[in-house]
């Protein structure tokens, strides 16, 4: 007998049927960051409903402790919001011996994304978070256009305190260091997409860049599919992204950030 999959929603008296005036997609190992993301969601300043997906990608049914982070932050949940956790039984994730060629989490942001009530989808890493108006800018952005965009704040991976805002990667179509390779870049994180005007993109998370080994760079297919269709950026940084120091471009990050990664490092300013 196998591990049955489930679906558990915290909802209370919210009406599921009702479409929300946004969504956000969380795809998830369930790492205990994942509380203090769900919380930098359910403390957004924000006048309206969200839908809250939560897909888990790993091939083995997650342990009760492994779903503690995610209840606790639950009772952060403001009323009329929803959070829905899914585990579909498996992993999507060639990482973990499924079919989707993503290994950042599978077919899941795609299948999140056409699940979410709201035509209005964020995306959110389970390491990452936002700080309050970053749904509420997003939306504000995003009216009369396909998609929109905020800036980032860099986030020391140690001592977790910002360093500086990210003026030359995450920064827009046709701008930044990826200008001339990719046209420029978008990270997940700071996306707000209408997926009713923007199918070709969200089919785009699970296809990584054909010569990527790492099969982590569908966030590259999905902004190539963007820059055809109307965005535009809040010109806000309101997320927040935890450097992996492994990361191929950190050498060159750190060139950039200069003195104010290691004040981040001692928890000075950032």
């Amino acid at each position: 007998m196998t591990s049955a999959p489930f679906l558990r929603t915290f909802a209370d008296d919210v009406s599921l049927q009702t479409p929300f005036d946004a969504a956000v997609v969380m795809p998830t190992t369930l790492r205990p960051s994942i509380y203090y993301a769900l919380v930098s969601v359910f403390r957004q300043k924000l006048a309206g409903r969200v839908h809250v997906l939560v897909g888990i990608d790993r091939p083995d049914a997650p342990p009760p402790d492994a779903l503690a982070p995610v209840e606790a932050a639950c009772a952060h949940r403001p009323a009329g919001w929803a959070l829905q956790l899914y585990w579909p039984g498996y992993s999507t994730s060639v990482r973990h011996g499924g079919l989707s060629p993503a290994r950042d989490g599978g077919a899941l942001r795609c299948v999140l994304t056409h699940l979410a009530n709201s035509p209005y989808v964020a995306y959110l890493d389970d390491d990452n978070w936002w700080d309050e108006a970053h749904l509420a800018s997003l939306l504000e952005t995003i009216e009369g256009r396909d998609w929109a965009f905020s800036l980032r704040w860099f986030v020391h991976p140690e001592s977790k305190r910002p360093v500086c805002i990210d003026a030359w990667e995450s920064v827009g179509p046709d701008a930044g260091v990826f200008k001339d390779t990719f046209g420029g870049f978008v990270d997940p994180n700071c996306l707000m997409l209408d997926k009713r005007r923007c199918e070709v993109a969200v089919a785009q998370w699970n296809r990584p860049l054909s010569h990527d080994p790492t099969g982590m760079s569908s966030d590259r297919n999905v902004f190539a599919a963007l820059r055809q269709r109307r965005g535009a950026g809040t010109d806000r940084a309101s997320a927040y992204y935890l450097v992996n120091p492994d990361d191929g471009l950190q050498a060159f990050r750190l060139e950039m950030m200069g003195e104010a990664w290691h004040e981040a490092a001692l928890g000075g300013p950032g």
